[in-house]
């Protein structure tokens, strides 16, 4: 007889939870649209550069990305796909919007790296993929715009391995480039997929003598068939085989070509992608490894996001389901506060779209109404009071004193404040008995113009932001009660974060030295 662990199980194995992981500029909104479109989700991708028609990007949905054609948020969406439950992760590129990148990426089972073929692995790229290896999490590799001119095959893949250390192997092989781009070599299947503009998928089957029958030489040219019966071999003889096992251990990266403006090779990839994917994992808690089937309901909160729908002004907490069954309406502890809470109005995203949903399983992400419940990071739990792992908070490199410039709008300016610290937008920091002096931290300068730009179209508040000379943040940590006039001076201040734990401001490393070297017995963090 079927049990609900057998119902869970079942669910458990058809999802796929993963986040797209990229340098700006490289396609990922392209990608993800494009990966939606063969979901069924949207019937027509609308591009970032379409934005004078109209057509903004489907996971773009706050006011600023459509005007600057950039994704400043992380957005999570769900749709069905060849019996599989899919739930993207798409977070900014930007390098300015890291912090949110990295926390998002706590929500994921795997990750797609996507690489610009002209431009290889990016500084953006590095940083994110270190968060990803350092989890331990498989990583798809996607390389882009094989449509247009860019480096040599085989040197991307000597650059994955020296640049980011990982082993790379090659599920299909690119044909030409540019001009001459005809198409992909299907290395597991043993077939062309021929390049089309028109998006139409069209396979030719070579016989038995695979890349070096004649068919494929028809095809495409001497020239061209050459090269690609000579990289071939040399990937048959050099190159690293397929190994599943170090795949799913994160330590060998299953690379695939294409174009994704043109949707070529992204059917071919998601395919494989979904065969080679892992379903939810385990996660780690205070009471050990929490298996998604066995245990009742779990989850952590790892975004808050205000005003996704400027109408309600509401506020909504992006919930990683980690075990057992989600259903509407269900009490749940609330472990920080040790409350019992009621789940009522769960719902689904397609971006800005929302649909109440009734059940949800591990990997599924949902949305709760949030009236200021709860905070990045918080766990909910059907059964027991134990906590996940907490999420990182990390030390901002800019910093500005905001001020507030109508008085009359003060009651705004403090709840937009609120709100957005809460989301994780920025760091907010105040000096020692003086808690009117509001100090702004954030990862990047282009994090202090969304904030402003929010604050003012969001909850009518106009601040005035001055630039402080601090460049870096460490939370200080010890025994000994932390005198904040002993860390102030000229080139350094001491704060306390938004928990009220001692910071300290430091406007370079010198500073930071010497301020070690004068209180060996502290700790000074990167990490709150």
């Amino acid at each position: 007889m079927a049990t609900i662990y057998d119902d869970i199980k079942a669910q458990v194995e058809k999802r796929r939870t993963f986040a797209i992981i990229s340098h700006p500029d490289a396609g990922k909104t392209t990608l993800t649209e494009k990966l939606l479109l063969f979901g069924g989700a949207i019937r027509m991708a609308g591009e970032v550069k379409g934005r004078k028609a109209n057509k903004y990007a489907t996971s773009d949905w706050m006011q600023i990305e459509k005007e600057r054609g950039i994704s400043v948020t992380s957005s999570a969406m769900q749709f069905n796909y060849n019996n599989h439950h899919i739930n993207i992760l798409d977070t900014p590129g930007h390098q300015d919007f890291s912090e949110d990148t990295y926390r998002t990426l706590t929500a994921a089972d795997s990750a797609v790296m996507l690489l610009d073929a002209a431009k290889g692995v990016e500084a953006q790229t590095i940083k994110l993929f270190k968060v990803c290896s350092k989890r331990g999490i498989p990583i798809f590799t996607f390389i882009n715009k094989m449509d247009r001119y860019g480096k040599e095959p085989l040197d991307l893949l000597e650059e994955l391995e020296r640049v980011l250390g990982i082993r790379s192997c090659p599920m299909n092989w690119p044909i030409g480039m540019g001009d001459e781009f005809c198409g992909i070599y299907d290395r597991k299947n043993n077939r062309i997929e021929r390049y089309r503009q028109d998006g139409q998928r069209e396979f030719i089957y070579p016989g038995e003598r695979g890349v070096e029958d004649p068919v494929i030489r028809d095809f495409i040219g001497d020239a061209l068939h050459a090269k690609l019966c000579e990289d071939i071999a040399l990937l048959d003889i050099a190159g690293d085989p397929f190994d599943e096992e170090k795949i799913q251990e994160g330590k060998l990266t299953p690379v695939f070509f294409g174009s994704a403006i043109s949707k070529f090779g992204v059917q071919t990839f998601l395919n494989e992608f979904l065969e080679l994917a892992p379903p939810p994992h385990a996660h780690n808690s205070s009471m050990g490894l929490i298996d998604p089937i066995t245990t009742p309901f779990t989850g952590f909160v790892f975004k808050i996001q205000a005003n996704m729908n400027p109408a309600h002004r509401d506020r909504i907490a992006f919930l990683r389901v980690c075990s057992g069954k989600f259903e509407r309406g269900m009490a749940v502890n609330h472990v920080r506060s040790g409350k019992k809470i009621k789940l009522a109005q769960p719902q689904q995203f397609l971006a800005q779209d929302r649909d109440i949903v009734e059940v949800a399983y591990p990997g599924d992400i949902i949305g709760l109404h949030d009236p200021g419940t709860f905070r990045i990071g918080d766990t909910l739990c059907a059964e027991n009071s134990f906590e996940f792992e907490s999420l990182p908070q990390f030390s901002p490199e800019h910093f500005a004193r905001a001020i507030n410039l109508n008085a009359m709008k003060y009651k705004q300016f403090q709840k937009g404040v609120t709100q957005l610290v809460e989301e994780g937008t920025i760091q907010v920091f105040r000096i020692a008995n003086r808690t009117e002096d509001l100090i702004l931290g954030v990862v990047g300068q282009l994090q202090f113009e969304v904030f402003s730009f929010r604050l003012k179209a969001e909850y009518g508040a106009e601040i005035k932001l001055e630039p402080l000379p601090y460049q870096l943040a460490r939370w200080i940590k010890g025994d000994m009660e932390v005198d904040p006039n002993r860390f102030t001076n000229l080139s350094s201040l001491c704060v306390h974060d938004q928990d009220g734990k001692p910071v300290v401001l430091c406007d370079n490393e010198f500073s930071l030295d010497w301020l070690q070297r004068q209180n060996p017995a502290l700790v000074f963090s990167e990490i709150s």
